[in-house]
């Protein structure tokens, strides 16, 4: 089921506007040091309790500006995987035009900050982390049975 707050979400996010709560939610983590937003409550939005989140900083394929986005995260093995899902709009959120120009990013999880890739996730590959990410957050389901876009999927590896 896809909540009304995701249905807000997305249209603010489609009309290219963060809404007040993700500004809220990104502040406190920065602000905190990752001491405090990695974990972040989800039951508003369809979601079971808490789930991690991590911090994204990519660079906009037209500004050069660096943008960053509080997002949910599972974990493969030692990468993380994010799913562009924007609340199941029918757009791709505007980091994963940023992903596809220029793969490489800052992520901070937790307390800790470093340099990471992404590579989007295909074919059998997909099907597998698309299993192990809906297992962490179920309403992933419901977002992708809102559109008629398949929903990308980013493993983030670091760079060492």
């Amino acid at each position: 089921m896809v909540t009304k707050a995701v249905e807000d979400a997305a249209a603010a996010l489609d009309a290219g506007k963060m809404p007040q709560w993700i500004s809220d939610h990104l502040r406190e983590y920065r602000e905190s040091g990752g001491k405090s937003g990695h974990r972040w409550d989800s039951t508003e939005f369809g979601g079971a309790g808490t789930q991690t989140c991590l911090l994204m900083t990519t660079i906009g394929r037209k500004s050069g500006l660096a943008y960053t986005h509080p997002l949910l995260y599972g974990e493969d093995g030692e990468n993380f995987i994010i799913v562009g899902s924007k609340g199941g709009s029918d757009t791709h959120p505007a980091w994963y035009h940023n992903l596809m120009a220029n793969p490489e990013v800052e992520l901070q999880v937790g307390t800790e900050v470093f340099k990471a890739k992404a590579t989007l996730v295909t074919g059998a590959e997909r099907a597998r982390i698309w299993d192990l990410i809906t297992a962490v957050y179920p309403p992933y389901k419901d977002y992708q049975a809102r559109t008629t876009r398949e929903i990308p999927l980013f493993s983030l590896s670091r760079i060492k």
